[in-house]
């Protein structure tokens, strides 16, 4: 069977072949050369077409770089096209938008070195610290980070060194806008500890003054833009997105309510700006955690929360707040168990004579357990409420005096 079949697949190949041989002249004549001339003609058409780039663009209309991404939405999952040249025009339009008002700050410090175990005399050098800042106004006025112009807010004080304060304050604007010898002296106009922010001036006008957008209105996910000197690099840009809003941070024993992002922030950073998709300032730069296994956190102080700060510090060199006049000692079930004190609160240590407390008839040794009706456990939450307030304001205390509780009344005044 297996024989057969073989011969027979041979002889039918012969026979077709015999008959291929026999039409092939009128065959080739008629339809293969005009077929194969057809398709070598369509070739040459739309290899012109497509190789002439004004006829391609008629025909197919100009390419733009797109990527597809799928989002989920509550009836299931669309797909989008994300322009990736969008992207990248939003990112250079709000660099340029902002790098006109961005500089770079330079500190001078003293550093006295003590001696070590009595041997030799102190010695006198010179240090420099760097930083970013934000022209917030054509003629002049920049605003930055309170530890980038203030030794003190940086633990920089140690046994075995001293640092002054700052000698010297150098300004340096964007030179591709403003020249290359735009490095000017500033002073600094006023500084606060408390919300880590300060005010520099120069003496130059016609300064391009950064826009500020509304912080209120940042929403997780949005572009951001962080803008500054970080390790010297001026006019260094990085971008991101906002990781958190309404972030609580502390450092330094102040705690901050911040814009917490991942983009890129280092030291020399501090001061600079974080900008939305228009170029416009939603927050000052601040801090960054650093460390093993840590990495893209940084936060900026919201903006909205620095304005009403700003206006007192060029108007009074500080920032007014209110005063109560005592310091005190959180009471935990610990302390109170071993010191046999009659409940929990703040205890009040000492009363700065003449202060609002002292006036107000507040002891040392009371125990404060409630601030307008609230209850209170530690100084924080009393300095919280106490800062709700304006000066002149009054304040209702709650003390507990001797296992005795009794109202006081504080009117407040300014911080001496």
């Amino acid at each position: 069977m297996d024989e057969n079949e073989n011969k027979f697949e041979v002889i039918s190949s012969k026979v077709s072949n015999a008959n291929f041989k026999k039409n092939n002249n009128g065959f080739g004549k008629n339809i293969l050369l005009p077929f194969f001339s057809g398709v070598v003609g369509c070739s040459l058409v739309i290899g012109t077409c497509f190789g002439v780039p004004s006829i391609k663009e008629k025909l197919i209309g100009t390419e733009e770089k797109t990527t597809t991404v799928q989002t989920s939405t509550a009836s299931g999952t669309t797909t989008n096209l994300v322009s990736l040249s969008n992207y990248s025009n939003t990112a250079i339009f709000a660099a340029n938008k902002i790098l006109p008002s961005i500089v770079g700050i330079e500190v001078t410090y003293n550093v006295t070195s003590n001696s070590f175990f009595g041997f030799g005399g102190p010695s006198t050098s010179t240090a420099t610290a760097t930083g970013s800042g934000i022209i917030i106004s054509e003629d002049g006025y920049i605003l930055t980070n309170n530890h980038v112009v203030d030794s003190s807010s940086s633990s920089s004080s140690y046994s075995y060194y001293d640092i002054s304060d700052a000698t010297s304050v150098k300004v340096k604007l964007n030179s591709d806008i403003y020249g290359s010898d735009a490095t000017l002296d500033a002073k600094i106009v006023g500084k606060d500890s408390q919300t880590d922010l300060a005010v520099l001036k120069i003496e130059k006008k016609g300064l391009t003054a950064a826009e500020f957008a509304n912080s209120d209105e940042a929403v997780v996910g949005e572009f951001v833009m962080a803008v500054g000197s970080p390790l010297g690099l001026d006019t260094t840009v990085t971008t991101g997105i906002i990781s958190a809003v309404n972030r609580e941070v502390q450092s330094d024993g102040n705690k901050y309510v911040c814009i917490q992002t991942d983009a890129a922030i280092n030291s020399g950073n501090s001061g600079g700006a974080l900008v939305n998709s228009e170029g416009k300032v939603i927050g000052i730069n601040t801090l960054k955690l650093s460390g093993s296994g840590v990495e893209g956190i940084g936060f900026a102080i919201p903006i909205n929360s620095t304005l009403d700060i700003v206006d007192q510090l060029i108007d009074h060199n500080k920032v007014l707040r209110p005063y109560i006049g005592i310091s005190g000692i959180d009471l935990d079930d610990a302390t109170v168990k071993k010191y046999d004190l009659a409940t929990l609160g703040v205890y009040v240590k000492n009363v700065q004579s003449f202060s609002p407390a002292e006036k107000s008839g507040l002891q040392a040794g009371d125990i404060i357990i409630q601030a307008d009706g609230k209850d209170i456990k530690t100084m924080d939450e009393l300095n919280e409420i106490k800062n709700s307030h304006n000066i002149g304001d009054t304040m209702t205390l709650k003390i507990n005096r001797n296992g005795t509780e009794k109202e006081v009344t504080v009117t407040l005044e300014e911080t001496p």
